[in-house]
């Protein structure tokens, strides 16, 4: 008989505990383990995310970055050996629960953290991808505005999206828009847009059908050619009743050999004028041929012509006003000074435009001449801004864009005076109401408003009330840590009273100094806008206070101020300027030892003048910035006499006085040069002659060009290029 192999009782219960996956007593200290590992997990792939983000936000190195990241894996090995010895002291498992709800503690305060998306301090990334929007024109229905959507990226030029909304606001619709169309406007009928279309190089005037969005036919629309001209067109104009449009243009036949040589002269620009269906095409007035600016008469029959002399072969700035039709030309004034704008007022009796009495040529006041003819007024003599922009609607209504200080309105022009109109009272209007172009049309108004937290957007005039009808840029905004941004006062030693517009940091403490930038504005008779300033912002993200000084020169401030630079850039706008900073450090946000200025055009050559001047700015950045006057006057693509009309040849220490290129064994601040190889304005060899003479004296000195750039980098890798050497710049001279 054989005997039994069957096991009962305490043996059996010993065997099927060997058989088991979590022997008993030891399920808890598995799952604890293991959990450790997962809660390990999420700060470990946070930490990838935000050392990027510290890369950005800092600016600081690859090499910086590794310390950090070195700095968070050390983290671990030093709470070993503490782990360790609480395993020691407590046993294993109690340890194992205590780390493991310490972890959860730490996950349950860390993740919601993580998932609430913290804002951020504004990088060079949020200005490249921050989206902005424009009013370009309004259907002849009042029912439809086309705006152009404006953004960047990480490669290439600025990308454009073009869309409709209703004045009253609401869902917009994209266009499917061919690239190389650029709209102007509507059509008489609305059916279709005009604009320039880019064929071969050459901008022609065509149409484009307008369809339902993301439907075959709006994909399949192509633009329809209206009028080819040999060397393009360079803008058009539909008449107020849309049965014709008025094209500047260059009328030469092209250069047969412009593949071989480039001749130097003044680019002529005339007034061809044709039928809505591109026939009857002729030139208007063929004798002018320095055109800027033109106006349709309301009933269409005639245009107001601007021109002025253009740089080459003259050394003034005379601009004349001339009647057009298809068979007559008639000379209305002659102006001894530069013009901008022109319109038909009072039913056709009247013309208006911008001109000045100043000597720096830049039209600050609204004049009016009678269409019959006469002597031009000055309807503005004691304006306490300055008029930038006129326009006039189909209807006949006149309006101007007015900078008072930094803060900018549209006023009526109504009886030879300016009524204020429309105000944006967080920020500035940058531009004049876009209204139908058909004077049959209802009246519609679409402005652009702006204000330090917010992008430019579009707005609708509902009486003297604005209403913004569009968001762009505020769902990235809300994301990103803004500081504040002040309208600020002061007066210089000079007893000057000064404007300026002041960002802070986002983590501003009152009380706390701060390194310190002075950003002069270019133009120079121009002026900054209280208005979102993405490289005052991306400073601002660094740490650092900005202040943008509005000196003698600015606009905004009636002429006798904007006349003030007028040969004196070099010690009047100079003093104003670095009054700013003393201005700053007084009010306890700058410190004293951590000044930096940065400046581009205009605001280049006076950080360039500066640091000839004075030694208390710790590093300084100059972008594409005037060095060389006697040179420079001749050699920019604008006339530059709104400087110094005196001749350089035969008075040259007026010019060299101010350049800094003559004052080189002054400098001790490091500077920085960023110029673009392709710039026309302020040519690159002004840049480059003052980094060869202060490197060859052993100043600090660095210089970079950018190829193919124009006076400002398009394509955002430049640009992106172009603010790292900054930042690097002040990381290593004003750290």
């Amino acid at each position: 008989m054989l005997a039994s192999t069957s096991k009962s009782g305490p043996e059996l219960l010993d065997r099927r505990d060997e058989a088991a996956i979590f022997p008993a007593g030891s399920f808890l200290p598995f799952f604890l383990v293991t959990a450790l590992f997962f809660l390990w997990g999420i700060p470990n792939n946070l930490n990838d995310v935000l050392i990027r983000q510290f890369m950005k936000s800092f600016a600081i190195s690859r090499f910086q970055a590794g310390l950090v990241q070195s700095a968070f894996y050390m983290g671990y090995f030093l709470l070993a050996m503490p782990a360790a010895l609480l395993m020691r002291s407590r046993g294993l498992e109690k340890a194992m629960s205590n780390l493991f709800f310490v972890s959860i503690l730490i996950s349950a305060v860390s993740i919601p953290v993580s998932g609430q998306n913290p804002r951020h301090p504004f990088t060079f990334d949020d200005a490249a991808t921050l989206h902005s929007a424009a009013p370009v024109a309004v259907s002849p229905d009042g029912k439809s505005i086309l705006y152009r959507v404006t953004y960047g990226g990480i490669k290439g030029p600025d990308s454009t999206e073009w869309r409709l909304i209703a004045p009253a606001g609401g869902e917009s619709h994209h266009l499917d828009i061919p690239e190389k169309f650029q709209p102007t406007g509507f059509t008489r009928d609305g059916s279709a847009l005009y604009g320039l279309y880019e064929v071969n190089k050459i901008a022609l005037l065509a149409t484009l059908l307008l369809a339902p969005s993301n439907t075959p036919a709006a994909v399949a629309a192509t633009p329809v050619p209206l009028a080819t001209l040999p060397r393009g067109i360079h803008s058009a104009l539909i008449s107020p009743d849309g049965s014709r449009y008025a094209i500047l243009a260059d009328p030469r036949l092209p250069d047969p050999l412009s593949d071989v040589h480039t001749i130097v002269e003044a680019q002529p620009v005339s007034l061809y004028v044709i039928a809505a269906d591109g026939s009857s095409g002729t030139w208007w007035c063929p004798a002018t041929h320095d055109v800027t600016d033109i106006a349709w008469s309301q009933d269409s029959a005639s245009i107001a012509v601007l021109s002025q002399t253009p740089k080459i072969g003259f050394h003034y700035a005379r601009s004349f006003i001339d009647i057009c039709s298809a068979t007559n030309t008639r000379r209305v004034a002659t102006i001894d000074n530069a013009t901008t704008g022109i319109g038909w007022i009072n039913g056709g009796k009247d013309l208006v435009f911008l001109s000045t009495t100043s000597s720096v040529l830049t039209p600050d006041h609204a004049w009016t001449v009678a269409a019959s003819g006469g002597a031009p007024a000055d309807r503005t003599p004691n304006l306490d801004g300055s008029a930038l922009q006129l326009s006039v609607d189909a209807k006949g209504n006149a309006w101007v864009v007015v900078a008072r200080g930094v803060k900018s309105e549209v006023d009526a022009f109504q009886n030879n005076s300016l009524v204020p109109a429309f105000t944006w009272p967080e920020g500035t209007i940058d531009s004049n109401p876009v209204s139908p172009q058909i004077s049959s049309a209802p009246q519609v108004q679409a402005l652009t408003v702006g204000d330090p937290r917010h992008a430019s957007n579009v707005a609708v005039a509902h009486g003297t009330r604005l209403q913004r009808i569009t968001d762009e840029g505020d769902d990235q905004l809300a994301k990103i840590a803004l500081g504040e941004v002040r309208v600020v006062h002061w007066s210089s030693k000079e007893g000057i009273a000064l404007e300026g517009i002041a960002t802070f940091p986002a983590d501003y403490q009152p009380g706390r100094k701060y390194p310190f930038m002075v950003r002069p504005h270019g133009g120079p008779e121009s002026n900054d806008s209280f208005a979102l300033s993405g490289y005052c912002r991306l400073l601002a993200g660094m740490g650092y206070v900005v202040l943008q000084p509005q000196y003698r020169g600015s606009t905004g401030y009636g002429t006798d101020f904007m006349n003030a630079i007028y040969q004196h850039f070099g010690d009047r706008a100079y003093r104003d300027v670095d009054s700013a900073t003393d201005y700053a450090i007084e009010q306890g946000w700058a410190d004293p030892s951590r000044l930096t200025i940065f400046g581009w055009s205009a605001g280049g050559e006076m950080t360039a003048w500066t640091i000839t001047q004075t030694h208390r700015y710790k590093a300084a950045v100059e972008g594409a910035g005037i060095t060389d006057w006697p040179s420079f006057i001749w050699t920019s693509d604008l006339e530059q006499i709104d400087f110094d009309a005196r001749w350089p040849d035969k008075d040259p220490g007026a010019f060299l006085v101010f350049s800094a290129v003559m004052h080189s064994e002054d400098v001790t601040t490091p500077l920085l040069i960023l110029h673009g190889d392709a710039d026309e304005r302020v040519p690159v060899y002004q840049g480059r002659e003052l980094f060869e003479v202060l490197a060859a004296r052993g100043k600090v000195v660095r210089m970079v060009m950018y190829p193919g750039s124009p006076h400002f980098p398009k394509v955002w890798e430049q640009r992106q290029d172009l603010f790292r050497e900054i930042a690097a710049w002040l990381a290593r001279y004003n750290p």
